[in-house]
């Protein structure tokens, strides 16, 4: 069991790399066509622009060289791993099922189980789902549940605490429901939080090869992270408590998933950082050092005017996306591994696309904008809590998410009878802030300023 979800795992890992490479492939593929449309130009260019062109080609044949090999061995890689893992799936079902273990042998049949327990509740097989629900900890956690709702009260005075093989679980059910999880540095912590984020590199000195090495200059810096709890309180049909263990954990997890992951989202974009995560916009939008601002922090940059730009409503069609791959420029990656992305609402994601649209030879209608930025590349999230014409873009890995373990659910007191439903509740702590603030901008269009106005939801209980 355990082999097949180690395979399982470097399966999905390996592809996850080829959807990644195969978004390259789709921008190599624009390349191509522009590259065309520019060698048929060329008839009538100087030389020095046939130059020009034909260095690019070779630029572009060599890129092309490296993604065909880089395709070839990620595929020749899935298709082994798919082959092992089948082979592997097939002789489980040939084993004999094992006698069951004695009571002492408990726990350390639940440290082994706990780690194939960190994957998704709804891609589980059956064996999977069976030793999941056959843990001490998710029995005794769903029967409070049901014992709770049935009897109409509450769990205790702070809530159930949720077995931490379930907190893996969840987590990816709130990524599944927060566009932004995956696209942050997550980084689980317990207490209060620094990171280390060393400062500018210097460059290396060239000497003789027996000559002495000069010193370089190394800064580090630290940001401080702390804990915030997110929660709220939703309904589950009593119908689903009074069923199957898989039903009643559905519910849960589909309702906590998408509480917690609207909030995230909201928080990393919008945060106050005062009791939640600050986000990035109202980093940018700061106009002067915070008075808590820690002395051993990198230092504060004022960015409220190089990073939060305005495209004026004059700008359109392909000057539009010119000036916004121009405005982008304006956020720093040096720090970044990740890739670029860009953050609108339905609206503005339509504006983009409208702009974008071209007639090709054969007479159909096509987008430049296709979930991924044309020109520049970068993948796009729409979150529809952004205002119209805000466009919020940059590294994201560069914003530190810090997730912190005690995740609760509880039940309320008073169900709601004629509805035939009863409330819950759920919490989760979280903290985090742009640890390079540099690596975002903010640009409006048609005129409108961004700025880091954002309604939350009020904290009525305090």
């Amino acid at each position: 069991m355990l082999k097949a979800l180690l395979l399982r795992s470097k399966l999905d890992k390996k592809n996850k790399e080829l959807k990644t490479l195969l978004a390259q492939g789709e921008d190599l593929q624009k390349r191509e066509a522009e590259l065309e449309q520019a060698i048929a130009e060329s008839a009538e260019a100087t030389e020095e622009e046939q130059k020009v062109v034909e260095e690019e080609v070779d630029k572009f044949n060599g890129e092309k060289d490296a993604y065909d090999a880089a395709k070839k061995k990620l595929e020749d890689e899935i298709a082994g791993l798919e082959n092992d893992l089948k082979e592997t799936e097939a002789e489980q079902e040939a084993e004999p099922e094992e006698p069951e273990k004695p009571a002492e042998e408990a726990p350390k049949q639940e440290r082994k189980v706990e780690h194939t327990m960190n994957k998704r509740f709804f891609n589980m097989s059956n064996q999977e789902r069976d030793a999941f629900f056959a843990r001490e900890d998710v029995k005794e956690f769903l029967s409070q549940v049901r014992t709770g709702i049935r009897e109409k009260r509450a769990l205790s005075n702070v809530g159930l605490l949720i077995p931490e093989v379930f907190l893996g679980i969840l987590r990816e059910n709130v990524a599944e429901y927060s566009k932004l999880y995956k696209h942050v540095f997550v980084r689980p912590v317990a207490g209060e939080s620094r990171q280390v984020v060393m400062g500018n590199v210097p460059e290396a000195v060239w000497t003789d090869c027996c000559a002495n090495l000069n010193e370089l200059n190394l800064t580090f810096n630290d940001v401080e992270l702390n804990c915030w709890k997110v929660g709220g309180y939703f309904a589950v049909c009593n119908a689903n408590v009074e069923d199957s263990d898989i039903d009643l954990m559905a519910e849960l997890l589909v309702a906590l998933g998408q509480a917690i992951g609207l909030a995230l989202d909201k928080a990393i974009l919008y945060g106050t950082g005062t009791r939640m995560p600050l986000g990035v916009v109202t980093r940018l939008a700061q106009t002067e050092a915070p008075a808590d601002y820690p002395a051993t922090a990198r230092p504060w940059v004022d960015l409220h005017t190089t990073n939060i730009l305005s495209i004026a409503a004059t700008v359109k069609d392909k000057d539009l996306i010119s000036t916004i791959v121009k405005d982008f420029g304006a956020a720093k990656g040096k720090y970044s591994r990740g890739e670029k992305v860009w953050i609108m609402n339905e609206a503005t994601y339509t504006t983009l696309m409208a702009n974008t649209v071209a007639v090709t030879a054969t007479g159909q209608l096509v987008a430049g904008v296709a979930d991924r930025m044309p020109v520049v590349g970068g993948i796009i999230e729409v979150l529809n809590f952004i205002p119209d014409n805000v466009i919020i873009a940059g590294y994201f890995d560069l914003y530190t998410l810090a997730e912190r373990a005690g995740t609760k659910f509880a039940t309320s007191e008073h169900v709601r009878f004629l509805q035939d439903q009863t409330v819950m509740k759920g919490t989760a702590r979280y903290d985090g802030k742009p640890v390079i603030a540099e690596g975002f901008v903010a640009i409006g269009l048609n005129g409108v300023t961004p700025n880091a106005t954002m309604t939350f939801a009020a904290d009525t209980a305090n």
